[in-house]
């Protein structure tokens, strides 16, 4: 079965997997008030934390101010984001820019299970999983023989639904809760460079729209329509949005920068709070780089 090397989005320090945590009740005073977002003495006052301490661990985090974050996480920024860094795939693809601007860079190598495996649901494979803290909260992964298989966050479903949710694509797998088991294939996360092995489990069609999501780079979105074009398949919008909501490996590869044709946010698999944080903190970590 063939294997191909590609890159997919950079991803957060080890250290800022700590600060989602307190970060996290943070963007949800901000987003409770996207008209009126408190002040950095209010925020870091809700936070236990003196406001320069605040801003400190905030931008460790986010790579930008309070204040800034805040502007990323509202639906005019998205609307932004897609028109000023709205990047076409085969230009993305043709000129490298899925492997610049990043932090760091996340190889993988994968492979797609055959159309008949795929069919099977997963008959005769064990799938061992356990729970990793993530740079957006609580990740649980699962993995194969042949590397991860499954990437989802819990922020916002809960452990038992997004548990579920993940084990009903593969209905006749065998899941075995087996943390050690599944750290060696999460290493590349904790330190999120070096080469992490997938092992997809999707039909072709979802196979086409995954590989066309890691090619938009870091700090970049796209519509569903030119994902549609990008695979030969420009009437498919539809699909391709099902296509997208069954990503089984949320975050490394990167369905959170999909957007509709207006800018809006459209649905995440793993809720709206979750992307919205992704997408601002991508902003975030590229306006940083630039500076």
């Amino acid at each position: 079965m063939s294997q191909t090397a590609l890159q997919t989005a950079s991803a957060a320090e080890p250290s800022s997997r700590y600060h989602y945590a307190v970060i996290r009740r943070a963007i949800d005073l901000i987003d409770a008030r996207a008209g009126d977002p408190p002040s950095l003495e209010d925020l870091a006052a809700e936070m236990r934390m003196s406001p320069a301490h605040f801003q400190r661990t905030f931008s460790a985090w986010a790579g930008v101010s309070p204040k800034r974050f805040a502007q990323y996480l509202t639906l005019g920024h998205a609307k932004a984001l897609l028109r000023e860094r709205f990047t076409l795939l085969e230009t993305a693809a043709s000129t490298g820019l899925s492997g610049t601007g990043r932090l760091h860079d996340l190889f993988l190598r994968w492979e797609a299970m055959s159309p008949g495996d795929y069919a099977a649901g997963g008959g005769g494979l064990v799938i061992r999983y356990g729970w990793l803290d993530g740079p957006f909260g609580e990740m649980l992964a699962m993995a194969t023989e042949r590397g991860l298989c499954g990437l989802s966050f819990s922020a916002e479903t809960g452990r038992d639904a997004a548990l579920a949710d993940m084990a009903a694509r593969w209905p006749a797998a065998r899941l075995v809760e087996d943390p050690a088991a599944v750290a060696p294939f999460a290493e590349s996360l904790g330190e999120m460079r070096g080469e992490a092995r997938l092992h997809l489990i999707g039909g072709p069609f979802q196979i086409k729209v995954w590989e066309a999501l890691m090619r938009i780079p870091s700090g970049h979105v796209t519509t569903y329509g030119e994902i549609a074009g990008a695979i030969g398949n420009p009437g498919a919008v539809r699909a391709v949005g099902t296509a997208i909501g069954r990503n089984p490996v949320a975050w490394l590869i990167p369905c959170h920068r999909a957007l509709r044709k207006s800018g809006g946010l459209a649905g995440y698999h793993w809720g709206l709070p979750v992307k919205r944080a992704m997408l601002a903190w991508e902003s975030g970590r590229a306006e940083a780089a630039r500076a």
